[in-house]
């Protein structure tokens, strides 16, 4: 399979440097691993691991999961597919 596109994700240069340590220590990289886990998400048609709230917490997956995203992105990122929808149906009416 030819490696065509691109892709950019914004993260904590620190959580960064920490995964790339982690993923040469398992004789890998950082983007390998991210191709291997998105191969492994078309796979189980789901998540590669299954996510789960820890005993005593009452967040939602969404809460739990969102500790891990830049507030600062969050809402645009929310709102992306809902906008691209409206444009597109916008196109289409």
């Amino acid at each position: 399979m030819s490696k065509e596109a691109i892709v950019q994700i914004r993260m904590d240069a620190e959580m960064k440097e920490t995964v790339e340590e982690l993923y040469r220590d398992l004789g890998t990289s950082f983007p390998e691993a991210v191709r291997i886990f998105a191969a492994q998400s078309i796979y189980e048609k789901g998540y590669p691991f299954r996510p789960r709230i820890l005993k005593g917490e009452k967040k939602s997956m969404r809460g739990s999961l969102a500790q891990y995203a830049d507030p600062k992105l969050r809402e645009r990122e929310e709102n992306a597919f809902r906008k691209a929808m409206e444009e597109k149906h916008a196109k289409t009416d």
